[in-house]
C-alpha cells in the first residue's frame, strides 16, 4: 500500500495597499489562530526617481499651456499617456516580484484591499488637472491607484476597494474589536516588521486584515 503524502497548504494572504506619490505602501497579512500576522511590508513603486513622467505625469502636463479652447494640449495628452503606461508597467513588475517573494515563503496572495477616497467621481484626470492645477496631487494619487488595479489584474488578484475614511469603523465591526484594541494590535505588529511603520502602513495592514477576515 502506497502511503499518502500530504501537500503543504500555502498560507493565505491579503495584500493591503495605500497609494502615495510614486507608488504604494504594501502590507501582506495572514491570519493564524484568529490573530493577524504581517508577512510582508514594502513599497510598490509605480515611478522612478528622476523620471517625472512616471512620478508625476499630471504635474508635468499641468505646467504646459492649454490649447486655444482651454483644453489640455496634444503634448500634455502624450505625456500623460506615456507616464501612465510606465506606471502600469512598473506596478505590474513590482507586484509580480512581491507575489513571487510571498510564494517562496509558503504564502499565497488570495485577495487585495485597495484604500480609496471619495474623489472617485473624477473620471478624466488630465482635464481635472488642467482645470484645477491646485488639485494635481489628487490626480496623481488616483493614477497610482489605477496603476495598482492594472497590476492586480495582471496578477489575477481580486481587488476590494475600501474607503479610507470609514475604514476604522468597518474594521471594528468586521474584527469585533474596539478601535483601541485594533490600535494596540497594529502597534505590536509593527514591532515585528520594523520601520517604516507609519500611518500608511497601519492603514494598509488594517485594510488587509479586515478583508481577509471577511473572506475567511
Amino acid at each position: 500500500m502506497v502511503p499518502s503524502v500530504s501537500a503543504k497548504v500555502a498560507t493565505q494572504v491579503c495584500l493591503g495597499f495605500r497609494a502615495l506619490k510614486g507608488g504604494a505602501v504594501a502590507v501582506g497579512v495572514a491570519i493564524e489562530c484568529g490573530e493577524p500576522r504581517v508577512v510582508l511590508s514594502t513599497f510598490l513603486a509605480t515611478g522612478v526617481d528622476g523620471d517625472r513622467h512616471s512620478l508625476e505625469p499630471y504635474a508635468v502636463a499641468a505646467e504646459l499651456k492649454s490649447d486655444p479652447q482651454g483644453r489640455a494640449s496634444a503634448e500634455a495628452v502624450a505625456i500623460v499617456t506615456e507616464g501612465r503606461k510606465r506606471q502600469d508597467q512598473l506596478g505590474a513588475k513590482g507586484l509580480h516580484a512581491i507575489v513571487r517573494t510571498l510564494e517562496e515563503a509558503g504564502c499565497k496572495p488570495v485577495v487585495a484591499a485597495l484604500l480609496v477616497n471619495r474623489a472617485g467621481w473624477v473620471t478624466d484626470l488630465l482635464e481635472y488637472s488642467t482645470a484645477w492645477p491646485e488639485h494635481v496631487p489628487v490626480a496623481e494619487g488616483l493614477a497610482v491607484r489605477d496603476a495598482l488595479r492594472f497590476a492586480l489584474k495582471e496578477c489575477r488578484l481580486k481587488a476590494i476597494d475600501l474607503d479610507e475614511k470609514s475604514l476604522p469603523e468597518l474594521a471594528a465591526k468586521t474584527l469585533d474589536r474596539s478601535s483601541m484594541e485594533i490600535d494596540v494590535c497594529l502597534k505590536a505588529l509593527g514591532a515585528t516588521v520594523g520601520k517604516p511603520w507609519r500611518k500608511e502602513q497601519k492603514l494598509a495592514c488594517m485594510a488587509a486584515w479586515s478583508t481577509l477576515k471577511t473572506k475567511g
